[in-house]
């Protein structure tokens, strides 16, 4: 006796995937194909005949909805890669990865420092420069060797580490100018 499963379209109500609303998220390309990988590792590690495999296939490749999809590979383990299964909450939309934001890389706290540093040289008199300098220089050879960011920000206090540096030489070769001519 051959039980029918939910994968072979019997059942027309409406179903778990689908929400308060009944609608369903339209597939992607890349869904069907996550789809029809786990397929195929099912059917690679016995759990499939080869028939059984070429109906859902030709299922996966017509499907139009993530839910239609997720029927079909329901009864498979799917392994962490296989988002295209995981059943949401009703009312619950996921993003999926593809659609989020890429991570951003750490900012270098070297750079940060670097720039705190240049922008108080002017109520420190210029005190702040050899720090704002030496801390751009080691910020920004480690930027070069990570995959931090912060380079503009390790630039800016170096520039505004060397002018600070660059008016207090010039008023100490001033100053001993002045003094050498006086006498």
């Amino acid at each position: 006796m051959s039980y029918p499963t939910p994968w072979q379209g019997q059942g027309q109500g409406p179903q778990p995937w689908q929400g308060q609303g009944g609608a369903s998220m339209l597939a992607a390309t890349a869904d069907r194909e996550r789809a029809v990988d786990v397929l195929r590792a099912g059917f690679a590690e016995g759990r499939l005949r080869e028939d059984e495999l070429e109906k859902r296939v030709a299922r996966a490749y017509d499907a139009r909805t993530v839910g239609e999809l997720m029927l079909l590979v329901a009864d498979l383990p799917q392994g962490p890669q296989a988002t295209v299964v995981q059943v949401p909450s009703p009312g619950f939309r996921p993003v999926p990865p593809t659609f989020l934001p890429a991570p951003l890389p750490p900012t270098n706290g070297k750079a940060v420092g670097a720039l705190v540093c240049g922008l108080l040289i002017v109520p420190t008199l210029g005190l702040t420069g050899i720090p704002a300098v030496i801390l751009g220089h080691t910020a920004r050879a480690e930027i070069r060797r990570t995959d931090e960011v912060g380079d503009g920000l390790a630039l800016t206090g170096l520039v505004f580490g060397w002018l600070a540096v660059s008016a207090w030489t010039l008023f100490l070769m001033l100053l001993v100018v002045a003094g050498v001519s006086s006498n």
